[in-house]
């Protein structure tokens, strides 16, 4: 499919970096490890104790625990908004701790995110939304548009690409901030709660886009407290549960 193609990039200091990190990467499997972290608050809050974990390339992982047991930390963790206390985070060989500025943004470039409250931007459209951040990292307006409409076609959202964010359902939003996550094909993609605002078959058929992309070769890793959506998917399931992660 289109949406999981090779990058192409004008920005030539751009392009330069994303090579050297591509060589840096490109002899391990697209993976996350979590060896022996733990991630305590100042407030002395412990969201994990010694987890460790391991997901390889192309799995598609359901991370479930009731609210408050370290789900959304986790993900933080792997793109890097949240550094842990002990331990290491590894994501495509990469060790997260030891990322900073230009490095880090690198690695985040090649992970989707998916958040539950869909975080659009009100005065943009929906095709404005999508490629906002190709826009920043410097692709030219025509690989922004070849890479536009197969990613909206993906979602079933091409026909909303001039439409603003109040104007679409909430199920339509959570697509839209797919779109988002996915557009510039990165090999890892992280949902946070993606279905917690959305009715059962809105929630199905975020699944199945998830699901989809999977089946292209992304490695997803997605957050939930919904059972039955667990029950109904055939995925491994990792609990988080008083810090500590265990495989269901």
């Amino acid at each position: 499919m289109p949406v999981l193609t090779t990058q192409v990039k004008t920005n030539k200091s751009v392009h330069r970096e994303d090579n050297k990190t591509q060589q840096q990467v490109s002899n391990t499997t697209v993976k996350v490890q979590l060896q022996s972290v733990s991630k305590t608050y100042t407030n002395g809050t412990h969201a994990l104790l010694d987890a460790n974990l391991e997901v390889k390339k192309g799995e598609f992982l359901f991370i479930t625990g009731p609210s408050g047991s370290g789900k959304s930390t986790l993900l933080k963790l792997l793109y890097g908004q949240e550094l842990a206390t002990q331990g290491e985070v590894i994501v495509d060989g990469c060790n997260v701790a030891g990322l900073r500025g230009d490095r880090l943004s690198l690695l985040r470039r090649r992970i989707g995110i998916v958040f539950q409250d869909y975080k659009l931007i009100t005065q943009r459209t929906v095709a404005e939304n999508v490629t906002f951040v190709l826009q920043a990292q410097g692709y030219t307006r025509k690989e922004i548009q070849r890479r536009l409409e197969p990613t909206l076609k993906l979602v079933g959202l091409l026909s909303k690409a001039d439409c603003f964010p109040d104007q679409l359902s909430g199920g339509e939003q959570q697509r839209v901030s797919i779109a988002r996550a996915i557009v510039g094909t990165p090999p890892l993609l992280l949902a946070d709660e993606p279905t917690g605002n959305l009715d059962p078959d809105n929630s199905w058929q975020v699944i199945q886009i998830l699901q989809k992309l999977n089946s292209f070769g992304a490695t997803v890793i997605v957050t939930t407290h919904d059972e039955q959506l667990l029950r109904r998917c055939n995925h491994p399931v990792v609990q988080v549960r008083n810090g500590q992660l265990s495989r269901k």
